[in-house]
């Protein structure tokens, strides 16, 4: 089986008003040759990580009564009738007051409709693979089975368990009612299982989580890679031409990555290097992003994408980094463009119409100190970050 390396993100990536699910700002990517590293200094008590390694084992330990969260949480039902099919609605549709019905749903651009909290999914879901996460890093580093078997309580209880596991499809997210009972958008959410499919790798070493553990999750990972490759709405969000089309890619790639298939993940490499083509002009910015309301924020997250599809194609060899274009640029090409205004060397001067968090960009600063000699880098995650030295980012 490959070596599944999550990106260098995700968890770190924030909700702007309810458009994206919330995720936690202190967690980034495992790099799992940096981790075999990190455990050996752990092992000789070493300053520099003990901090962050104790602050990751409080964490956890205050977390082992989280959850479990399942699919089965949520109030209403969505349209299957099966409280089983994950549902979220989108979030800014309301009731339409000129019918009795409230049919079809309205929008109020900026203004979240309540009834989103009847369906608890889109937060659930993000929540319980961050804590695999954390679980599975745990895990790793103290060799303590109680963290792994957390993480798989976790997971059994979200995927494999009869009585509460999700459906392998999303064909009920970001619904709009009397409208669609399901969009592409929905897919945003998914992303999550990237990191997710990470703390996996770490639990394979574990005695808690075994062999039959895996298969079956794999099967259930199988399944709804059928679904993301072949519905209507997987091939509607294949096709989108902004962060979403991105994402989509990542997150597919690390499935197929995680089911050892190297032919589909190379196609998805090649799909993911032909939107970097179309979508990043020549200054290196992506101008559907800077079209947006919030233009850092998804300047920086979808540029996270891309990271996370360069991180796993490293998994089977291939060198996303490097790669040219048919323009002639190159993907260092979007960190040079952005990471000026994201150091605060450069004022953005795009629509910003809520705070910036920066940091959304700690993995992309993360991956330039390693990848592109950023020196200062990290210099400046620690300048902003008064509680840097004990956050999870130290660790890998």
């Amino acid at each position: 089986m490959k070596k599944i390396s999550i990106s260098l993100l995700f968890i770190i990536i924030t909700l702007i008003g309810f458009s994206q699910s919330i995720s936690k700002s202190d967690m980034v990517a495992i790099d799992h040759k940096a981790l075999v590293s990190t455990k050996n200094k752990i092992v000789l008590k070493d300053k520099e990580m003990m901090l962050a390694y104790q602050n990751l084992i409080q964490q956890c330990d205050e977390n082992l009564n989280f959850g479990p969260f399942s699919v089965m949480d949520k109030k209403d039902f969505p349209p299957s009738g099966n409280k089983h099919d994950y549902m979220s609605l989108a979030p800014y549709w309301w009731p339409n007051p000129d019918t009795k019905t409230g049919l079809p749903y309205i929008r109020k651009d900026g203004d979240v409709n309540p009834e989103v909290r009847n369906y608890p999914d889109k937060q659930s879901m993000p929540r319980v693979c961050e804590k695999v996460y954390e679980f599975s890093l745990a895990y790793y580093l103290s060799g303590n089975e109680k963290y792994a078997q957390k993480a798989k309580q976790l997971i059994r209880t979200w995927f494999l368990d009869t009585a509460t596991k999700m459906n392998p499809n999303v064909n009920y997210g970001q619904a709009v009612k009397g409208v669609v009972e399901g969009r592409g958008e929905g897919l945003i959410d998914t992303r999550h299982f990237i990191f997710l499919l990470d703390g996996v790798e770490l639990l394979n070493q574990s005695s808690s989580w075994t062999k039959n553990d895996n298969n079956e999750l794999k099967m259930w990972f199988k399944a709804y890679y059928d679904w993301l490759d072949n519905s209507k709405i997987g091939i509607d969000e294949k096709k989108a031409g902004n962060n979403h089309g991105i994402w989509y890619d990542a997150q597919a790639l690390a499935i197929t990555n995680y089911l050892g298939d190297d032919a589909a993940s190379k196609k998805i490499i090649n799909r993911a290097l032909d939107r970097l083509s179309n979508q990043m002009d020549a200054k290196g910015a992506f101008p559907l992003e800077l079209g947006r309301t919030n233009s850092l924020h998804y300047s920086v997250f979808i540029l996270n994408a891309f990271e996370c599809v360069a991180q796993l194609s490293d998994n089977i060899n291939v060198d996303f980094r490097s790669a040219k274009l048919s323009n002639g640029r190159t993907f260092k090409d979007a960190y040079d463009f952005l990471l000026p205004y994201v150091m605060e060397e450069k004022e953005w001067t795009w629509p910003t119409l809520t705070h910036f968090n920066v940091g959304d960009a700690y993995p992309l600063l993360l991956s330039a100190s390693k990848q592109y000699n950023c020196t200062n880098c990290v210099t400046f995650m620690r300048n902003k970050s008064p509680n840097f030295s004990k956050m999870i980012i130290q660790l890998l």
